[in-house]
């Protein structure tokens, strides 16, 4: 595989989160925040199935989306508890299905205060040479939707805890 993370293309999208990074990534280690973004976007998302795992690092996950589009699946490949980051390898689907030869997800959980973070989700991606002309790239507005569903999500319920 040999491509260096320096190497991909990268997009990158960034939220404030007023809920301490430990809350947040409660929902982002394992499954919480797949499921939760399938249940609040149906008019996306058709499915989540886990191939494989249990949300730890080598879980298979393949979110199958509406009529119409496709399906887009990846490999856990890093779960970082002290760094509160995660790391997933697309094997089909995607960018994958339209000319990119890597595509690797990064979820990171940067704390900026007891009471705050930010949730940074990161697309690294490389075009095969014979696509480059048509500039494939990924979607980032899943990650971006998935970030502020967090957001609603865990801002509302946190009154309640």
């Amino acid at each position: 595989m040999g491509v260096e993370s320096k190497d991909l293309k990268h997009l990158t999208n960034e939220l404030e989160v007023n809920v301490a990074a430990s809350r947040v990534w409660e929902l982002y280690r394992h499954l919480g925040i797949s499921m939760l973004t399938a249940r609040e976007l149906k008019t996306v998302i058709q499915s989540v199935q886990v191939l494989k795992g249990d949300g730890g690092v080598g879980t298979i996950l393949k979110l199958t989306f509406v009529p119409g589009n496709s399906s887009y699946t990846e490999r856990f490949i890093k779960i970082d508890d002290e760094k509160k980051v995660k790391v997933a390898k697309g094997l089909e689907g995607g960018c994958l299905a339209i000319g990119c030869s890597v595509q690797i997800v990064r979820l990171c959980i940067i704390e900026k205060t007891s009471d705050s973070c930010i949730i940074r989700s990161d697309i690294g991606y490389a075009v095969k040479e014979e696509f480059e002309a048509n500039d494939p790239k990924p979607n980032i507005q899943l990650l971006a939707a998935a970030a502020q569903i967090a957001k609603r999500f865990l801002e509302s319920s946190k009154n309640d805890a």
